[in-house]
């Protein structure tokens, strides 16, 4: 599985501005790390999100988004979106300031 280029250049954008994001190749595609820890990225053409239990059970409520689920059992703490949920680029800031304000409560790694 690979990650769509122009959406990581989309979130990049999104993150520009911290200075505690670095990026790795995982989950089959690209994931953005905010102090360690796995917050956001791109598998496919699908934004994947950290959003916690509960951030992710009310983020299924939204259209174009579904559970993350790599080995047949979701992960409930994150989320796929697919592309039409983050069409323009404040609906992309939206959701990854989602992930973001999640992850940041997290102890560093």
């Amino acid at each position: 599985m690979a990650y769509d280029e122009a959406i990581a250049e989309r979130v990049r954008k999104v993150l520009r501005r911290r200075k505690d994001i670095t990026e790795k190749k995982m989950f089959g595609g690209l994931s953005f790390l905010l102090s360690g820890n796995m917050c956001c990225g791109v598998v496919d053409k699908d934004l994947c999100l950290r959003l916690g239990n509960e951030g992710a059970r009310e983020a299924l409520k939204e259209r174009h988004t579904r559970e993350m689920d790599f080995t047949g059992k979701p992960l409930k703490s994150m989320v796929f979106v697919r592309p039409a949920g983050f069409e323009t680029d404040n609906a992309l800031k939206s959701w990854v300031k989602r992930a973001v304000s999640y992850t940041k409560l997290l102890p560093p790694k």
